[in-house]
């Protein structure tokens, strides 16, 4: 084999005589070193790892060529065991790279996870400490990875944590990793002083996304479940420091503090830990956390003593400890409402309702009831109170009551006169409260003279609403007190003295159409009717529509009832008076009195004018009822006759669907008074309202009375007309849309979201169509005469002539003079022009 010039020692193919001639011309081109080592990839490797060596040789600075040069030699120990010398001369190569390679930090990776895969503690740590070294600090984060896993594999901590602190130093914000790394291995002291570190340093940020509260509550557990790992701290201050600290869910620190003890064996401390709590907490959260937790605490301890004095048996300490133990967890069960309702007022100490269930809760202690209720009404502010803080002083009065303590009663009420409320009515509450009291013991006079002291005008008056004034001085203008001040003087004080508390709250303008009634009863009471008279119309004056509705209707019927028709005018001015401005809702009580009282003690002709006016005062869905009654007191005052024309009106005024139903009630008047061809006219202007499809009954109706009183022209007459109005019908839209939507089946054909442009143009056509033939139908001028023959078979009409007429009417004549062309004459009035339906048919 032929050898190269001058290197004896170095061996080569003869397709390797142009790579070596090249390098020959080339011997710095790092192209020609790599194009050769490529063409000896498969040779020996002392073959390729001699090539390797010529080339760095010659170019010890390039990173290529000792990066793959490296990586062959790494690949060519791959399987050997560790001990080979394969491997030490593997590191030497590695060695003499990094004295050309120092700052590339990829060789520094590589050769420290070779020396990490060898097993070798100490070297591979002094190299990873080289390489830190070497490395620019930019280039730290690529090393650090490496080394702290490697720290992590270590048999002992001790290596890892140094490593750690180093670490720490140049990356503080991954500290929550070194804390769990310590907790791992077992060093909690120390895990606990660097969380309570971080805890501390306002600038930390959680890289797990962890608040500051978090890592406080990871501390309290750490510190609190291992009393005798952590040392260093003083648990006992860290917890209390965040229970000022923070203020929300406060109950898990509390435990953890507890919990410590308890750890610690110190129980009584833990357990004044516990009450500490429940009388400190402001939430309901907390203090059940730390109530369930005290309860477990003490059944805990109460199992302990039970399973002690079971093994070493029975004495008399163990059964007193174990009777106080019970004792102990008894009461505290037997608290937890009271507990609980502390924990509530500390959350909002102006709550009256808690103070009550407070009260109740110490049902059967009369002192700590006194007690409660002093500190309740010492501590709650009127302004911030939720609930009626008067009811805290009312119910305090009425515990003394309850114990015959009056004069400590009036005391209380005394008192809670002094308060400024929020609002006049607590104030006046208590003062009637006040004077109920000494009413149930029968202290009469006592009662009038509190109430009176309430509504007594102070120095300096004040608007009911103005809040920036003390009650005091707006409670004379309360309703409350004086309406029960005027009950007393009722019932209690003299005429004039109830007569001036009236005056009092008219003049104060406080007074309700209640307490006008009441004044005007009372005075009535007494005789002194011109003076309730006078009362009313005080009232009157002060109220407006509709308030003043219930004044004027007992005004008019005391009047009526006292006068009659003495003072029939006066009477009529009063009545008059009510109606001016009277809403139409409050219009027909006042009416029908009105229409009474001129019935019964004026004229009748007044009366009828009252029934007419009613008609068109009152609201649209009162007018048939105030007709029908308009009616009824015509036919009865002057006869049946005279109600023509309130019918006419009514049917002019009311909807159609009253109005129908006045037709028919006018038709068969008529027909009873032996008027047939009025009845019949008045069935023919109807009949223009009346849809044969929806009004099935006044056709009916005007059938039979056809059959009764007709003749075979006028069922003739009365057919044409239904079909005249049934094809008026048919020309709106609505019915023509809809019938013919049934008959041709659009709406059931057509698919959901298709539009029917066809059968709307042929809906437009069908239109025109009938209303075509509706103008052929319609009915003509006066002066024209429309002829129609009627459809009817001879059949039907020789039936319905039969039931009118049998011994008048020949069928077969009436046939053959139709059939010779003889029409009948027929004209359909309008109901627009309702006067010329009844011009005719009035009386003669």
């Amino acid at each position: 084999m032929p050898t190269l010039s001058g290197k004896s020692d170095v061996l080569f193919e003869d397709d390797d005589l142009p790579y070596e001639e090249e390098i020959i011309r080339n011997p710095y081109s790092v192209k020609c070193w790599i194009r050769y080592i490529e063409h000896k990839q498969n040779a020996q490797k002392s073959v390729l790892n001699m090539i390797y060596e010529r080339a760095l040789k010659e170019l010890p600075g390039s990173y290529k060529l000792w990066y793959n040069y490296l990586r062959e030699r790494r690949k060519q120990v791959k399987g050997k065991c560790v001990t080979d010398l394969a491997y030490e001369e593997v590191n030497n190569c590695h060695e003499r790279a990094l004295v050309f390679m120092h700052k590339m930090p990829r060789l520094w990776i590589d050769y420290c996870q070779f020396m990490v895969s060898q097993c070798k503690i100490t070297r591979s740590r002094r190299t990873f400490d080289r390489a830190l070294r070497a490395l620019p600090i930019t280039q730290h984060p690529r090393i650090w990875p490496l080394y702290l896993r490697f720290a992590h594999n270590l048999p002992l901590p001790e290596t890892a944590i140094r490593v750690y602190r180093r670490y720490l130093k140049l990356s503080p914000e991954n500290a929550e990793e070194y804390i769990d790394y310590l907790r791992s291995v077992g060093r909690l002291d120390e895990a606990a002083i660097r969380l309570a570190a971080v805890v501390n340093d306002e600038n930390f940020v959680s890289k797990e996304g962890k608040s500051n509260y978090q890592l406080w509550h990871e501390l309290c557990d750490l510190i609190s479940q291992n009393p005798d790992k952590v040392t260093s701290l003083k648990v006992g201050a860290i917890i209390r420091g965040g229970l000022t600290r923070f203020t929300d869910q406060l109950g898990k620190l509390w435990c953890s503090l507890a919990d410590y003890y308890i750890r610690s064996g110190h129980f009584e401390k833990a357990r004044d830990v516990y009450e500490e709590a429940i009388l400190t907490v402001v939430t309901v959260r907390d203090f059940t956390q730390v109530f369930d937790s005290y309860a477990q605490f003490e059944e805990s301890m109460i199992a302990a003593k039970m399973e002690t004095t079971s093994e070493l048996g029975q004495d008399e300490d163990g059964d007193i400890d174990l009777e106080l133990r019970l004792a102990r967890f008894e009461l505290l069960i037997t608290r937890r409402p009271l507990l609980l309702n502390s924990v509530l007022l500390r959350q909002n100490p102006h709550n009256v309702h808690e103070w009550h269930k407070r009260v109740k809760l110490y049902e059967g202690q009369p002192r700590q009831i006194i007690n409660t209720y002093t500190e309740a009404v010492q501590t709650i502010d009127p302004l911030k109170a939720t609930g009626k803080p008067h009811s805290l002083w009312v119910s305090f009065a009425r515990f003394y009551e309850d114990n015959e303590q009056l004069d400590d009663a009036r005391t209380i009420f005394e008192k809670a006169t002094k308060v400024n409320y929020k609002q006049v009515d607590d104030l006046a509450a208590v003062w009637c409260e006040y004077g109920e009291m000494e009413l149930r013991h029968e202290n009469y006079d006592q009662a009038l003279r509190i109430l009176r002291k309430a509504t007594a005008i102070p120095a300096r008056k004040a608007e009911y609403f103005d809040s920036s004034e003390p009650v005091q001085n707006r409670v004379y203008k309360s309703l409350k007190v004086w309406s029960m001040l005027a009950d007393l003087e009722e019932s209690l004080g003299t005429f004039q003295s109830t007569k001036a508390v009236y005056d009092r709250i008219i003049d104060l303008r406080i007074a309700t159409p209640q307490i006008i009634i009441n004044y005007a009863m009372f005075l009535e009471e007494h005789n002194y009717f011109e003076d309730s008279f006078k009362a009313y119309e005080r009232g009157i004056a002060l109220f407006r529509w509709p308030n003043v509705h219930d004044i004027w209707n007992t005004y008019l019927t005391k009047f009526i009832d006292r006068y009659g028709g003495k003072k029939l005018e006066r009477a009529r001015d009063l009545f008059e008076q009510a109606l001016d401005k009277c809403p139409a809702k409050y219009a027909k009580t006042i009416y029908l009195l009105y229409a009474k009282l001129e019935e019964e003690y004026g004229l009748a002709r007044h009366a009828m004018a009252v029934y007419e006016r009613a008609t068109a005062a009152v609201e649209p869905e009162e007018q048939h009822q105030m007709f029908n009654i308009y009616i009824k007191r015509a036919a009865e005052i002057y006869g049946v006759t005279h109600t023509r024309a309130i019918y006419q009106k009514a049917i002019e005024v009311l909807p159609d669907e009253h109005a129908r139903d006045m037709c028919l009630r006018f038709a068969d008047m008529e027909s009873k008074l032996g008027e047939i061809d009025r009845a019949r006219a008045i069935y023919s202007y109807c009949s223009q309202i009346c849809d044969p499809r929806v009004t099935a009954h006044f056709w009916q109706t005007w059938k039979e009375f056809e059959v009764r009183h007709g003749n075979e022209d006028t069922i003739r007459e009365m057919l044409r007309i239904k079909r005249s109005v049934q094809a008026t019908y048919n020309t709106q839209v609505n019915f023509m849309s809809s019938q013919m939507l049934k008959a041709t089946g659009t709406v059931s054909d057509l698919a959901p979201g298709q539009s029917g442009v066809d059968d709307m143009k042929l809906l437009e056509q069908k239109a025109q169509q009938l209303a075509a033939e509706a103008e052929q139908d319609k009915p003509k001028p006066k002066d024209k005469i429309l002829f129609v023959r009627s459809d009817t078979s001879r059949s039907e009409l020789a039936e319905l002539a039969k039931q009118a007429n049998p011994d008048e009417i020949d069928i077969d004549d009436e046939d053959e003079d139709a059939e010779d062309g003889e029409p009948d004459e027929v004209q359909l009035e309008q109901k627009s022009v309702p006067t010329a339906v009844f011009g005719g048919l009035k009386d003669d």
